[in-house]
């Protein structure tokens, strides 16, 4: 008789309740959610910054040639829609020329709950 007992002692059971199951699909689910709606914005921030590399390495001399040339690489980048070239900072530090972005992305992940992302990058030749 004691061994039957053993058999079915519930505190011997290992597993995940249907609680529990449910809780961490809803986790999977939100975190999955908010990776879906923020991949766009870091591709476009990785878009920029490799365009701000491309017009470093091609040395301009003024601040209006670094703008004009970013303006020309949106018109070809379709990605890129959040900064234009009057956006940029553009700096020369000793003998060198950096090119500085910022910029903040809002998505909408339900309303009223929003993501806000603050994007930032340099560069220089």
């Amino acid at each position: 008789m004691r061994q039957l007992d053993n058999r079915f002692n519930v505190s011997r059971q290992r597993g995940i309740s249907l609680l529990g199951l449910v809780f961490w699909a809803f986790m999977v689910c939100v975190i999955g959610w908010v990776l879906i709606r923020s991949f766009p914005t870091v591709n476009e921030y990785y878009t920029i910054k490799r365009a701000v590399q491309k017009i470093a390495q091609t040395k301009p001399t003024t601040v209006s040639q670094v703008r004009d040339a970013f303006d020309k690489q949106k018109e070809i980048e379709y990605s890129i829609v959040s900064i234009s070239g009057k956006d940029l900072d553009v700096t020369k530090e000793n003998d060198q020329l950096v090119i500085r972005f910022a910029y903040d992305k809002e998505i909408v992940l339900f309303p009223p709950v929003y993501l806000l992302l603050k994007y930032e990058g340099v560069g220089a030749e």
